[in-house]
Protein backbone atom coordinates (compact mmCIF):
# COMPACT_ATOMS: atom_id res chain seq x y z
CA UNK A 1 0.00 0.00 0.00
CA UNK A 2 1.50 3.60 -1.08
CA UNK A 3 2.16 6.37 1.81
CA UNK A 4 -0.88 8.32 2.83
CA UNK A 5 -0.09 12.26 3.27
CA UNK A 6 -2.13 13.88 5.86
CA UNK A 7 -2.47 17.52 5.83
CA UNK A 8 -0.82 18.63 8.94
CA UNK A 9 -3.67 20.96 9.96
CA UNK A 10 -6.03 17.64 10.52
CA UNK A 11 -5.30 16.22 14.22
CA UNK A 12 -2.95 13.66 14.48
CA UNK A 13 -4.71 11.90 17.16
CA UNK A 14 -8.49 11.15 18.62
CA UNK A 15 -9.11 14.10 21.34
CA UNK A 16 -10.39 12.70 24.99
CA UNK A 17 -13.30 14.85 24.84
CA UNK A 18 -14.17 13.74 21.04
CA UNK A 19 -16.39 10.80 20.88
CA UNK A 20 -14.47 8.25 18.80
CA UNK A 21 -15.76 8.36 14.86
CA UNK A 22 -16.73 4.96 13.96
CA UNK A 23 -14.81 3.49 10.86
CA UNK A 24 -16.44 3.61 7.67
CA UNK A 25 -17.71 0.41 6.35
CA UNK A 26 -14.74 -0.82 4.30
CA UNK A 27 -16.38 -2.45 1.00
CA UNK A 28 -15.74 -5.73 0.15
CA UNK A 29 -12.12 -6.85 -1.69
CA UNK A 30 -11.85 -8.72 -4.59
CA UNK A 31 -11.25 -12.60 -4.04
CA UNK A 32 -7.90 -13.83 -4.74
CA UNK A 33 -9.43 -16.03 -7.31
CA UNK A 34 -11.58 -12.81 -9.08
CA UNK A 35 -9.70 -11.21 -12.12
CA UNK A 36 -10.27 -8.00 -10.18
CA UNK A 37 -7.27 -9.21 -7.46
CA UNK A 38 -3.86 -8.96 -8.28
CA UNK A 39 -1.83 -12.03 -7.80
CA UNK A 40 1.87 -11.83 -8.68
CA UNK A 41 1.36 -15.92 -8.91
CA UNK A 42 -1.10 -15.52 -11.46
CA UNK A 43 0.85 -12.93 -13.19
CA UNK A 44 3.49 -15.61 -13.76
CA UNK A 45 1.59 -18.22 -15.16
CA UNK A 46 0.08 -15.77 -17.17
CA UNK A 47 3.66 -14.72 -19.10
CA UNK A 48 4.45 -18.17 -18.97
CA UNK A 49 1.73 -18.96 -21.15
CA UNK A 50 2.51 -15.77 -23.28
CA UNK A 51 6.12 -17.21 -23.49
CA UNK A 52 4.84 -21.22 -24.60
CA UNK A 53 2.88 -19.27 -27.33
CA UNK A 54 5.71 -17.85 -28.62
CA UNK A 55 8.24 -20.38 -28.64
CA UNK A 56 5.69 -22.42 -30.75
CA UNK A 57 4.60 -19.55 -33.06
CA UNK A 58 8.72 -19.18 -33.61
CA UNK A 59 8.87 -22.62 -34.90
CA UNK A 60 6.09 -22.51 -37.00
CA UNK A 61 7.45 -18.93 -38.32
CA UNK A 62 10.55 -20.57 -39.52
CA UNK A 63 9.03 -23.08 -41.60
CA UNK A 64 6.66 -20.58 -43.34
CA UNK A 65 9.63 -18.89 -44.54
CA UNK A 66 11.62 -21.94 -45.28
CA UNK A 67 8.21 -22.58 -47.64
CA UNK A 68 7.95 -18.89 -49.24
CA UNK A 69 11.50 -19.28 -49.98
CA UNK A 70 11.16 -22.13 -51.84
CA UNK A 71 8.37 -20.95 -53.64
CA UNK A 72 10.06 -17.94 -54.39
CA UNK A 73 13.11 -19.00 -55.52
CA UNK A 74 11.06 -21.65 -57.75
CA UNK A 75 9.00 -19.28 -59.45
CA UNK A 76 11.08 -16.42 -59.49
CA UNK A 77 8.48 -14.15 -58.12
CA UNK A 78 9.97 -10.88 -56.23
CA UNK A 79 6.53 -10.35 -54.74
CA UNK A 80 6.66 -13.66 -52.95
CA UNK A 81 10.06 -13.10 -51.84
CA UNK A 82 9.19 -10.09 -50.23
CA UNK A 83 6.47 -11.64 -48.76
CA UNK A 84 9.33 -14.03 -47.18
CA UNK A 85 11.03 -11.39 -45.94
CA UNK A 86 7.64 -10.03 -44.22
CA UNK A 87 7.64 -13.51 -42.59
CA UNK A 88 11.36 -13.28 -41.34
CA UNK A 89 9.82 -10.18 -39.45
CA UNK A 90 7.45 -12.73 -38.01
CA UNK A 91 10.14 -14.95 -36.45
CA UNK A 92 12.18 -11.68 -35.41
CA UNK A 93 8.82 -10.54 -33.99
CA UNK A 94 8.57 -13.87 -31.82
CA UNK A 95 12.27 -13.41 -30.52
CA UNK A 96 11.82 -9.86 -29.63
CA UNK A 97 8.42 -10.87 -27.56
CA UNK A 98 10.39 -13.66 -26.03
CA UNK A 99 12.68 -11.11 -24.97
CA UNK A 100 10.14 -8.35 -23.77
CA UNK A 101 8.19 -11.62 -22.08
CA UNK A 102 11.07 -12.22 -19.82
CA UNK A 103 11.46 -8.69 -19.13
CA UNK A 104 8.13 -7.96 -17.94
CA UNK A 105 8.27 -8.89 -14.68
CA UNK A 106 4.81 -8.51 -12.70
CA UNK A 107 6.54 -6.96 -9.48
CA UNK A 108 8.35 -4.01 -8.60
CA UNK A 109 12.21 -3.52 -7.77
CA UNK A 110 14.44 -1.05 -6.64
CA UNK A 111 15.88 -0.44 -9.91
CA UNK A 112 11.56 -0.41 -11.78
CA UNK A 113 9.56 0.52 -8.45
CA UNK A 114 6.69 0.80 -10.57
CA UNK A 115 7.32 -2.25 -12.05
CA UNK A 116 7.93 -4.20 -15.61
CA UNK A 117 4.68 -3.93 -17.40
CA UNK A 118 5.35 -1.33 -20.15
CA UNK A 119 7.78 -4.02 -21.40
CA UNK A 120 5.45 -5.38 -23.39
CA UNK A 121 4.12 -2.24 -24.74
CA UNK A 122 7.64 -1.75 -26.09
CA UNK A 123 7.94 -5.22 -27.62
CA UNK A 124 4.64 -4.41 -29.29
CA UNK A 125 5.81 -1.48 -30.44
CA UNK A 126 8.92 -3.21 -32.19
CA UNK A 127 6.21 -5.02 -33.85
CA UNK A 128 5.27 -1.92 -35.54
CA UNK A 129 8.40 -0.75 -36.31
CA UNK A 130 8.88 -4.03 -38.30
CA UNK A 131 5.98 -3.75 -40.01
CA UNK A 132 6.95 -0.46 -41.50
CA UNK A 133 10.17 -2.15 -42.30
CA UNK A 134 8.14 -4.81 -44.61
CA UNK A 135 6.11 -2.57 -46.00
CA UNK A 136 8.82 -0.62 -47.47
CA UNK A 137 10.69 -3.83 -49.11
CA UNK A 138 7.19 -4.57 -50.35
CA UNK A 139 7.16 -1.46 -52.41
CA UNK A 140 10.75 -1.07 -53.19
CA UNK A 141 10.21 -4.84 -54.86
CA UNK A 142 7.47 -3.46 -56.76
CA UNK A 143 9.41 -0.61 -57.64
CA UNK A 144 12.46 -3.03 -59.19
CA UNK A 145 9.84 -4.89 -60.85
CA UNK A 146 8.33 -2.02 -62.42
CA UNK A 147 11.92 -0.54 -63.75
CA UNK A 148 13.67 -3.44 -64.54
CA UNK A 149 13.49 -6.62 -66.65
CA UNK A 150 12.74 -9.88 -65.21
CA UNK A 151 12.55 -13.38 -66.36
CA UNK A 152 8.77 -14.83 -66.75
CA UNK A 153 7.44 -16.17 -63.07
CA UNK A 154 5.83 -19.32 -63.60
CA UNK A 155 4.39 -21.72 -60.80
CA UNK A 156 3.91 -25.40 -60.42
CA UNK A 157 1.01 -27.30 -58.93
CA UNK A 158 3.38 -28.59 -55.96
CA UNK A 159 4.91 -24.88 -55.15
CA UNK A 160 0.74 -23.89 -55.54
CA UNK A 161 0.24 -26.70 -52.49
CA UNK A 162 3.18 -25.72 -50.34
CA UNK A 163 1.32 -21.82 -50.82
CA UNK A 164 -1.23 -23.25 -49.35
CA UNK A 165 -0.26 -25.07 -46.36
CA UNK A 166 1.29 -21.75 -45.59
CA UNK A 167 -1.95 -19.94 -45.66
CA UNK A 168 -3.15 -23.00 -42.89
CA UNK A 169 0.07 -22.42 -40.99
CA UNK A 170 -0.23 -18.78 -40.57
CA UNK A 171 -4.31 -18.76 -40.03
CA UNK A 172 -3.67 -21.05 -37.51
CA UNK A 173 -0.93 -18.85 -35.70
CA UNK A 174 -3.06 -15.74 -35.77
CA UNK A 175 -5.89 -17.60 -34.37
CA UNK A 176 -4.00 -19.17 -31.23
CA UNK A 177 -1.85 -15.99 -30.68
CA UNK A 178 -5.38 -13.62 -30.47
CA UNK A 179 -6.91 -16.27 -28.50
CA UNK A 180 -4.11 -16.89 -26.20
CA UNK A 181 -3.56 -13.08 -25.90
CA UNK A 182 -6.63 -11.98 -25.09
CA UNK A 183 -7.13 -14.75 -22.39
CA UNK A 184 -4.36 -13.64 -20.66
CA UNK A 185 -4.42 -9.62 -21.78
CA UNK A 186 -0.87 -9.91 -23.49
CA UNK A 187 -0.26 -7.19 -26.18
CA UNK A 188 2.35 -8.36 -26.96
CA UNK A 189 1.00 -11.44 -28.97
CA UNK A 190 -2.75 -9.78 -29.75
CA UNK A 191 0.10 -7.22 -31.83
CA UNK A 192 1.70 -10.19 -33.43
CA UNK A 193 -1.75 -11.71 -34.34
CA UNK A 194 -2.44 -8.55 -36.11
CA UNK A 195 0.54 -8.96 -37.86
CA UNK A 196 0.21 -12.60 -38.67
CA UNK A 197 -2.96 -11.65 -40.42
CA UNK A 198 -1.52 -9.22 -42.41
CA UNK A 199 0.81 -12.23 -43.67
CA UNK A 200 -2.23 -13.79 -44.17
CA UNK A 201 -4.00 -11.65 -46.72
CA UNK A 202 -0.42 -10.88 -48.50
CA UNK A 203 0.19 -14.84 -49.26
CA UNK A 204 -3.48 -14.91 -50.90
CA UNK A 205 -2.69 -11.52 -52.76
CA UNK A 206 0.84 -12.94 -53.72
CA UNK A 207 -1.16 -16.16 -54.88
CA UNK A 208 -3.67 -14.54 -56.69
CA UNK A 209 -1.16 -12.99 -58.70
CA UNK A 210 0.52 -16.26 -59.74
CA UNK A 211 -2.53 -17.61 -60.21
CA UNK A 212 -3.22 -15.17 -63.08
CA UNK A 213 -0.19 -15.25 -64.44
CA UNK A 214 -0.06 -18.94 -64.78
CA UNK A 215 -3.29 -19.11 -66.36
CA UNK A 216 -3.54 -16.10 -68.58
CA UNK A 217 0.20 -14.89 -68.29
CA UNK A 218 -0.50 -11.65 -66.95
CA UNK A 219 2.91 -10.63 -65.83
CA UNK A 220 2.23 -7.04 -63.98
CA UNK A 221 0.04 -8.60 -61.35
CA UNK A 222 2.77 -9.55 -59.88
CA UNK A 223 3.83 -5.85 -59.00
CA UNK A 224 0.16 -4.77 -59.15
CA UNK A 225 -0.77 -6.59 -56.70
CA UNK A 226 2.39 -5.39 -54.23
CA UNK A 227 0.30 -1.75 -53.58
CA UNK A 228 -2.74 -3.21 -51.68
CA UNK A 229 0.01 -5.81 -49.63
CA UNK A 230 2.18 -2.63 -48.19
CA UNK A 231 -1.39 -0.63 -47.72
CA UNK A 232 -2.33 -3.79 -45.48
CA UNK A 233 0.96 -4.19 -44.01
CA UNK A 234 0.84 -0.27 -42.89
CA UNK A 235 -2.62 -0.82 -41.67
CA UNK A 236 -1.66 -3.14 -38.98
CA UNK A 237 1.11 -1.63 -38.24
CA UNK A 238 -0.87 2.27 -37.09
CA UNK A 239 -3.16 -0.92 -35.05
CA UNK A 240 -0.57 -1.50 -32.98
CA UNK A 241 0.85 1.69 -32.90
CA UNK A 242 -2.28 3.23 -31.52
CA UNK A 243 -3.06 0.23 -29.00
CA UNK A 244 0.61 0.68 -27.29
CA UNK A 245 1.54 4.36 -28.02
CA UNK A 246 -1.04 5.63 -24.69
CA UNK A 247 0.32 3.48 -22.25
CA UNK A 248 3.75 4.57 -23.03
CA UNK A 249 3.53 8.24 -23.19
CA UNK A 250 1.36 7.89 -19.76
CA UNK A 251 -2.29 8.64 -21.25
CA UNK A 252 -5.31 8.52 -19.23
CA UNK A 253 -6.44 5.08 -18.26
CA UNK A 254 -9.82 6.20 -16.52
CA UNK A 255 -11.84 9.15 -16.86
CA UNK A 256 -11.22 11.67 -13.65
CA UNK A 257 -15.18 11.84 -13.15
CA UNK A 258 -15.63 8.27 -13.13
CA UNK A 259 -12.97 7.51 -10.88
CA UNK A 260 -14.47 10.11 -8.84
CA UNK A 261 -18.18 9.11 -8.60
CA UNK A 262 -16.31 5.44 -7.48
CA UNK A 263 -14.54 7.19 -4.64
CA UNK A 264 -17.74 8.88 -3.22
CA UNK A 265 -19.34 5.86 -2.90
CA UNK A 266 -16.95 5.08 -0.11
CA UNK A 267 -18.68 5.98 3.49
CA UNK A 268 -16.18 9.04 4.97
CA UNK A 269 -15.42 10.17 1.56
CA UNK A 270 -16.35 14.07 1.16
CA UNK A 271 -14.76 14.91 -1.65
CA UNK A 272 -11.75 13.47 -4.11
CA UNK A 273 -10.12 15.71 -6.76
CA UNK A 274 -6.80 16.64 -8.39
CA UNK A 275 -7.51 12.65 -10.20
CA UNK A 276 -4.81 11.25 -12.49
CA UNK A 277 -4.45 8.14 -13.41
CA UNK A 278 -2.54 5.72 -16.19
CA UNK A 279 -1.64 2.21 -17.31
CA UNK A 280 -4.00 -0.45 -18.74
CA UNK A 281 -7.41 -1.00 -16.63
CA UNK A 282 -7.29 -4.59 -16.04
CA UNK A 283 -3.36 -5.32 -15.85
CA UNK A 284 -2.58 -2.43 -13.70
CA UNK A 285 -3.68 1.32 -13.24
CA UNK A 286 -1.40 4.04 -10.76
CA UNK A 287 -4.06 6.52 -9.65
CA UNK A 288 -3.39 9.68 -7.79
CA UNK A 289 -5.84 11.90 -6.11
CA UNK A 290 -6.85 13.77 -2.97
CA UNK A 291 -9.44 12.60 -0.37
CA UNK A 292 -11.21 15.01 1.84
CA UNK A 293 -12.30 12.56 4.24
CA UNK A 294 -14.62 13.21 7.88
CA UNK A 295 -11.94 11.80 10.25
CA UNK A 296 -10.81 13.34 13.29
CA UNK A 297 -7.77 11.14 13.57
CA UNK A 298 -5.02 9.63 11.76
CA UNK A 299 -6.23 6.10 12.59
CA UNK A 300 -10.08 6.94 10.84
CA UNK A 301 -8.12 8.55 8.22
CA UNK A 302 -6.62 5.13 7.47
CA UNK A 303 -9.75 3.25 7.51
CA UNK A 304 -11.34 5.42 4.85
CA UNK A 305 -8.23 5.18 2.85
CA UNK A 306 -7.83 1.55 3.02
CA UNK A 307 -11.62 1.59 2.31
CA UNK A 308 -11.18 3.66 -0.92
CA UNK A 309 -8.35 1.23 -1.89
CA UNK A 310 -10.08 -2.02 -1.74
CA UNK A 311 -13.25 -0.07 -3.40
CA UNK A 312 -10.88 0.72 -6.37
CA UNK A 313 -9.69 -2.98 -7.21
CA UNK A 314 -12.67 -4.38 -6.58
CA UNK A 315 -13.96 -2.27 -9.33
CA UNK A 316 -11.04 -1.55 -12.01
CA UNK A 317 -9.30 -4.40 -11.00
CA UNK A 318 -5.16 -4.27 -9.89
CA UNK A 319 -4.76 -0.31 -8.73
CA UNK A 320 -1.79 1.09 -6.84
CA UNK A 321 -3.37 4.36 -5.67
CA UNK A 322 -1.20 7.53 -3.97
CA UNK A 323 -4.06 9.23 -1.39
CA UNK A 324 -3.27 12.64 0.08
CA UNK A 325 -5.37 13.05 2.83
CA UNK A 326 -7.11 16.54 3.59
CA UNK A 327 -9.29 17.89 6.54
CA UNK A 328 -13.04 18.00 5.95
CA UNK A 329 -13.19 22.32 6.11
CA UNK A 330 -11.24 22.20 2.95
CA UNK A 331 -12.81 23.29 -0.55
CA UNK A 332 -11.85 22.01 -4.19
CA UNK A 333 -13.21 21.68 -7.19
CA UNK A 334 -10.91 20.79 -9.53
CA UNK A 335 -11.44 17.17 -10.69
CA UNK A 336 -8.41 16.58 -12.23
CA UNK A 337 -5.14 18.71 -13.75
CA UNK A 338 -6.17 20.77 -16.75
CA UNK A 339 -2.64 22.55 -17.60
CA UNK A 340 -3.38 25.51 -15.31
CA UNK A 341 -1.35 24.25 -12.71
CA UNK A 342 2.12 24.37 -14.37
CA UNK A 343 1.86 28.29 -14.38
CA UNK A 344 0.34 28.39 -10.43
CA UNK A 345 3.67 26.35 -9.56
CA UNK A 346 1.86 23.11 -9.33
CA UNK A 347 -0.63 24.84 -7.09
CA UNK A 348 -4.05 23.41 -6.61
Amino acid sequence: MDHKHLNPSSPSSPSPSSPASPSPASPSPASPNSPAYYNPRRENLRRQAVRRVLLITLLLNFAVVALKLVVGFGTGSLSLLADALHSVTDSINNVLGLVTNQLAAPDPDREHPYGHQKFEAVGALGIAAFLGIACFEILKSAGERIFQAASPVTITAFELGLLVAVLGINIFVAYYERRVGLLNDSPILIADAHHTMSDVWITLAVMGGLLGIQLWDIQWLDVALAFPVAALVLSSAWTVLKQNLPWLVDEMAIAPEVIQATVMEVPGVLNCHSIASRGVPGRKVFMEMHLVVSAPDVETAHGITEAVEAHLVKVYGPVRASLHIEPPDYVSDQVTYTGEEIAMGGAL
